[in-house]
């Protein structure tokens, strides 16, 4: 599993992660970029968002 330096890095590399970025709403969008030095993996960024979209963060 490739880590990348943050989750501009990701984005930009990793064409599937970018898919499923913009696809999320904007609030779960928003709340990945303010931790975005904290992810560095596709799982961390996926992880994230579903418990953002369950509500439990």
């Amino acid at each position: 599993m490739k880590k990348y330096e943050n989750l501009g890095d990701l984005l930009q590399q990793n064409p599937a992660a970018k898919k499923f970025f913009d696809s999320l709403p904007d609030y779960v969008r928003e709340s990945i970029e303010e931790r975005g030095n904290n992810i560095r993996y596709d799982r961390d960024l996926r992880g994230y968002a579903e418990k953002l979209l369950r509500g439990d963060d």
